[in-house]
């Protein structure tokens, strides 16, 4: 009897010593797999969450490096590129007229006016224009107008830049108009009469070589 109690003793015994040692096992285990688990979460979650800000960083500077991309700068841009076109194709058709102008026809003409030396007709082209729009004559020092209408006299006369005195700009008629200019010494004076062209400009039609300056007394 003694002995049957005391092998039921170490029976219990030993099976609540691999009870303990199987708990402890477990726990170790489940502890382990917790630290996984928030170690996955930690440093797992803060790779996901910088992920897009990543992406976002590098979208910004991909905008960054690209220069003129908004539509307000192709406008821009467009505006710059027509109005430079039409710049150069004004001093192309400039360039043109000048050289046109340069081997003129000329044809004398007779005139009645005792002041006249000699009158002559030519087939002068338009010196060509800057002006858009509807044309109105602008007589005033300084305009665009008045410096394409003494650059048509020069064209006309044959003085060269920078050696032409402009003593007189008289209307002539619907959009005509009548210059009397001279070489700044005053050895030969000129009565011009040009008729604009819409969109060529002023366009030389007759020169009178004078034989004195008749707009002269406007300044004494």
């Amino acid at each position: 009897m003694v002995n049957s109690n005391k092998y039921s003793r170490v029976n219990k015994f030993e099976k609540r010593r691999k009870n303990t040692k199987l708990l402890s096992i477990m726990l170790v285990i489940g502890a382990l797999l917790v630290i996984v688990l928030i170690g996955t979460f930690i440093f797992g979650g803060n790779d996901e969450a910088e992920e897009p800000n990543d992406k976002t960083n590098q979208t910004n500077e991909e905008q960054a490096d690209k220069p003129g991309d908004s539509s307000a700068d192709d406008e821009s841009n467009t505006e710059e590129q027509n109005q430079s076109d039409d710049e150069e194709s004004a001093a192309d058709d400039s360039n043109e007229n000048d050289s046109d102008n340069q081997n003129v026809e000329t044809e004398q003409v007779e005139t009645d006016d005792e002041n006249v030396v000699k009158a002559y007709t030519g087939n002068w082209q338009p010196i060509g224009t800057e002006q858009q729009g509807p044309h109105t004559t602008n007589y005033n020092e300084g305009t665009q107008d008045r410096a394409e209408m003494e650059e048509a006299a020069r064209v006309a006369t044959g003085l060269e830049e920078g050696n032409m005195t402009t003593w007189w700009l008289e209307r002539g008629g619907e959009q005509q108009v009548i210059a009397t200019v001279s070489d700044n010494d005053e050895t030969k004076t000129y009565r011009v009469y040009l008729t604009w062209v819409d969109n060529e400009g002023w366009q030389p039609t007759k020169v009178e070589e004078l034989k004195e300056n008749d707009q002269k007394h406007r300044f004494q």
